[in-house]
């Protein structure tokens, strides 16, 4: 349900998975909205560009990891829309399960694997956005 007075923002989301149970989540950093929440990287996407083009370039500029050339590795799992009180979400969420390089938070933000099977996570507070995409993630990782 949009609001007409709020634009939407295109947000591409990279849920970094390796072992088929850990994924990658990253705090926001002070003067951010919601800094010090925990959150799944990516990045708004630029005028003309698609969600894969925006999450390659996000999880290089805030990660410094290049998603693997065999796109198989890469696809959009959900698309959900969120009324932040700063801005109107659409969040393209993108399972990753294979990349060249070591994460790193280039931004300052700091970094934690966490076990999605796990019934609470060792990090908090997250972001609202997030839980509904853990909640698909462990579905989907079922086979449910």
């Amino acid at each position: 349900m949009t609001t007409q007075s709020r634009p939407i923002v295109e947000v591409a989301v990279g849920i970094l998975l390796k072992e088929r149970s850990l994924v990658l989540m990253g705090k926001r950093p002070g003067g951010k909205p919601y800094s010090g929440y925990w959150e799944f990287p990516g990045g708004k996407l630029e005028a003309n560009e698609s969600v894969a083009t925006a999450l390659e370039r996000e999880l290089y500029e805030e990660l410094g990891i290049r998603i693997a050339s065999d796109k198989s590795h890469c696809h959009e799992i959900m698309m959900l829309e969120h009324d932040y009180p700063h801005a109107y979400v659409r969040l393209h969420v993108c399972l990753v399960d294979l990349w060249k390089g070591e994460p790193v938070g280039l931004e300052n933000q700091e970094l934690s694997w966490q076990n999605i099977f796990n019934q609470e996570l060792t990090i908090t507070p997250l972001l609202p956005a997030a839980w509904p995409m853990i909640e698909k993630l462990r579905s989907y990782l079922s086979g449910a």
